[in-house]
């Protein structure tokens, strides 16, 4: 045999390797099925909850605005600090205030001894009546324009609406307070409360007396808990949301003003048979049968985040294929199962 014919061969018979060597490799990687992870069904508690976000707040607290738009002269700086209702907090620039306010007090006083004069000559009968009228009448206009002065007055000084604790303070002097600006907040510091937004399709699952877990970065490993205690009737059609109170207890260490993630726990079944939510296809899921996976029509009770309680379908022995098994998986087919940690 010529070397010619025998490098010919030599060629073929190593494409005929590596083509059984592709072929065991396609069987290895796919004629014994994708791969799979399979966990055992656990009985725990089953946990429906509602999730909504909020921010801690005192229960009697209030925002105090500036009425008008002025500098600020004065403020008080007094965060943190007790206040009696009616303390001075701020006070606005009233110079041109007050110069018109004086200035109507000093006709007031001209017109009430113009108004005297006149009375008495009336009653000489050298003044007619009409003239009394007048003066009388130009007094009470003037009168009216002190007391509307002087209610003016008072909105450029900004007091406490309540005994209590400054929480806040926000600005300083010199700046320009715009009318509705908020410059203090001050409230009791207990008892707190959690106002928190609900879904509008959520909502209907929510009632007075549930428990609420919370969790804020503030305490990333405390157990946190509250209890709804009120719901407000009427939600914003804007939002598409309602709001929820619930109420803290004494020695919680939230402080007002934070930020909290609130899940209220809707529904609670102990000694429920729970598989992980990601193994659900709808109703169904692939349950291992030695090297092959079966697919089981099951019943589905409280579905939770992390967990799904089954009623019927599946019990404790099976392995179910979790997360959702690869597109395209049939009930029979052949699978590489892996066994994942149980459920917690």
């Amino acid at each position: 045999m010529g070397w010619g014919i025998r490098a010919k061969l030599w060629r073929v018979g190593l494409v005929l390797l590596i083509l059984a060597t592709a072929t065991a490799a396609g069987w290895l990687l796919y004629g014994r099925g994708p791969k799979v992870t399979a966990i055992a069904p656990v009985r725990g508690t089953a946990v429906e909850i509602v999730y909504a976000t909020g921010a801690v707040e005192p229960v009697r607290w209030a925002k105090v605005s500036s009425l008008i738009r002025d500098r600020i002269v004065d403020i008080c700086y007094c965060e943190g600090e007790p206040v009696a209702k009616g303390h001075v907090l701020a006070r606005l620039d009233d110079r041109d205030l007050k110069a018109q306010l004086g200035e109507l007090k000093a006709r007031e006083d001209f017109l009430k001894r113009e108004m005297s004069r006149v009375t008495e000559l009336v009653g000489r009968g050298i003044a007619t009546t009409r003239a009394y009228e007048r003066a009388s009448s130009d007094l009470r206009q003037v009168q009216a324009l002190v007391a509307v002065q002087t209610a003016k007055l008072a909105d450029y000084v900004i007091v406490a609406p309540m005994d209590g604790i400054v929480l806040r303070r926000d600005g300083e002097v010199g700046e320009i307070a715009e009318a509705g600006q908020v410059l203090f907040q001050v409230g009791v510091p207990q008892p707190l409360e959690v106002v928190a937004e609900v879904n509008e399709e959520d909502i209907p699952r929510v009632e007075v007396g549930q428990e609420v877990l919370l969790r804020t970065d503030a305490f990333p490993r405390q157990r946190l808990e509250g209890k709804v205690y009120k719901i407000t009737p009427m939600g914003d059609p804007v939002a598409k949301t309602y709001r929820i109170r619930a109420s803290l207890p004494a020695d919680t260490p939230l402080k007002p003003g934070m930020s909290v993630e609130a899940n209220v726990i809707t529904q609670e079944k102990p000694g429920a048979l729970l598989v992980p939510a990601d193994a659900l296809q709808e109703n169904a899921v692939f349950v291992l049968d030695g090297n092959r996976v079966r697919e089981r029509q099951v019943e589905v009770g409280i579905r939770g985040a992390r967990n799904v309680e089954i009623r019927s379908g599946v019990d404790e022995d099976d392995r179910i294929i979790a997360p959702v098994p690869p597109a395209g998986l049939a009930d029979g087919q052949r699978v590489r199962a892996t066994e994942r940690q149980a459920l917690s």
